[in-house]
């Protein structure tokens, strides 16, 4: 009998430290050995002219989150979103259970996991947090996390889902004491809210005015905001989707006092410009997002920061609307002003493309840092390492073949998802993954999805160093637990 259920030979393997030569052995769904000449598998891959990369970490991914008091609708269910990621490299993702106002955190969990049966790849949870009542967190909130659900997501705009700055304070208290990541979006509401009216009322309502209403300033106060918020309780926090050069800057000056702040970026953010909500008709409205799309200097600024490592990790923010229909984009009307356009673009797939296409084959970032940005990293901050984001023996076997030199034109039916459009459309890349696999199982091949629903685990995450509380604060006391240090 053999050693091996699969050997993937003769490929390029790639991590976060190294390039070199060899085969992988998996049993089990899992990789027991890596080497040269390793004996034969049950089944073999040739990997010969291949990248063999570990398979992609996403950890901010929208998929089939219902969408309360409004026509439109999350594009993705777990199958379609499980096609996609891994039709793009990636093999787990981490999403998020969100709780209503007035509703149950753990109900909310519970009805997630029951919609993510069906995913075809690896998955975990943020929880968001819409109404920190003292009862969701004394009681909810240690259940929750105990059981696996090692993250937070706490808003600063958005109405139905911000909290006040005084709430957030008691969300960063509890997370300290029951060690947990808290993922933060970071935009100053009320500042938002000025512009958005000041907005309306000169009649500028096109889509590329939702640019206008959500200038840096918005996004660079809110990081310095919650940084110190971070600070003066001594807790570790991930900030979404940094966008641009002066909020990149917040971090660094964060980190530069030795503050566990991580930051990710996106994709859009490094492709997209204010420029692309400018388009003929309601075109722009494919590209409304939030925090918006910057300029051409952010995105060298972004680059820089990944080079350096003050960004961390870059996730898709997957958030899928279909454009057109009762239920899409357009569900307003072709005419409807920007705060009638729901937020987000579709992701999944693209993210590892465009990310090895314009920072590694472009010169910009090496093969290791491109591993690191979305396998190594986002697996180690969010506490799914060794198992995932690295090919070492003892982790699950996750990976993907990568044809470096393979040319594509993104187009919207190679990408496996329930959007009927990518703001990618027409973009042309180098290098793809012709295969992925998720704990040894091939999950897409050849452009198609090839394993049943179903086949994607839920990752629990337990307690882990990296977010440890540094046991620093600004002064003689420590306000969490009312003691003096």
């Amino acid at each position: 009998m053999s050693d091996f259920d699969l050997v993937i030979r003769g490929g390029t393997i790639g991590t976060a430290s190294a390039v070199f030569d060899a085969d992988i052995g998996i049993k089990g769904g899992v990789i027991t050995a890596i080497g040269k000449a390793l004996p034969a598998g049950q089944s073999e891959v040739d990997a010969k002219g291949k990248l063999v990369l570990p398979g992609g970490v996403d950890t901010h991914t929208h998929i089939e989150e219902p969408r309360g008091g409004g026509p439109t609708v999350n594009a993705d269910t777990f199958v379609t979103a499980g096609a996609s990621a891994a039709a793009g490299g990636t093999t787990t993702v981490i999403g998020f259970a969100r709780q209503e106002r007035g509703g149950s955190l753990t109900e909310a969990v519970a009805e997630h996991h029951e919609r993510a049966k069906k995913s075809l790849i690896d998955y975990s949870f943020h929880m968001i947090l819409t109404e920190p009542r003292l009862d969701i967190l004394q009681q909810e909130v240690p259940a929750l996390i105990a059981s696996g659900h090692r993250s937070l997501k706490i808003f600063l705009t958005y109405e139905g889902a911000r909290i006040s700055d005084a709430e957030a304070l008691q969300v960063l208290a509890t997370a300290r004491r029951h060690g947990a990541l808290v993922c933060i979006h970071a935009e100053h509401h009320d500042l938002i809210d000025f512009h958005k009216n000041a907005l309306l009322a000169a009649g500028l309502t096109l889509p590329k005015h939702h640019a206008w209403s959500k200038p840096m300033v918005v996004e660079r106060e809110c990081v310095h905001r919650v940084c110190a918020m971070a600070e003066a309780l001594d807790v570790p926090i991930q900030v979404f989707h940094v966008s641009g050069a002066e909020s990149a800057e917040e971090v660094e000056r964060a980190q530069k006092r030795g503050l566990k702040v991580w930051a990710e970026t996106c994709p859009q953010y490094l492709v997209l410009t204010t420029e692309d909500m400018d388009r003929p008709g309601f075109e722009g409205a494919k590209y409304v997002f939030s925090p918006a799309a910057r300029s051409a200097p952010d995105h060298a600024a972004l680059w820089d920061a990944m080079r350096r490592g003050v960004i961390s990790n870059v996730s898709s923010d997957h958030a899928p609307t279909r454009y057109a229909g009762p239920d899409g984009k357009t569900a307003f009307g072709l005419d409807a002003p920007f705060t009638k356009i729901p937020n987000g673009l579709p992701g999944l797939a693209t993210r590892m493309p465009i990310l090895f296409s314009e920072g590694v084959v472009k010169g910009r970032i090496s093969l290791q840092q491109f591993v690191a940005l979305t396998a190594t990293n986002p697996a180690e901050i969010f506490g799914m390492a060794p198992r995932k984001g690295s090919i070492v023996v003892g982790a699950d076997a996750d990976f993907a073949l990568w044809n470096p030199t393979r040319r594509v034109t993104i187009t919207n039916d190679i990408l496996l998802h329930g959007s009927d459009h990518t703001p990618y459309e027409g973009m042309k890349v180098t290098g793809w993954p012709e295969a992925t696999f998720v704990r040894g199982v091939p999950v897409v091949q050849g452009g198609k999805a090839v394993v049943a629903a179903g086949h994607g685990q839920f990752i629990p995450r337990g307690a882990y160093e990296m977010i440890k509380p540094r046991g620093v604060f600004p002064g003689p006391f420590n306000p969490v637990d009312g003691v003096a240090v």
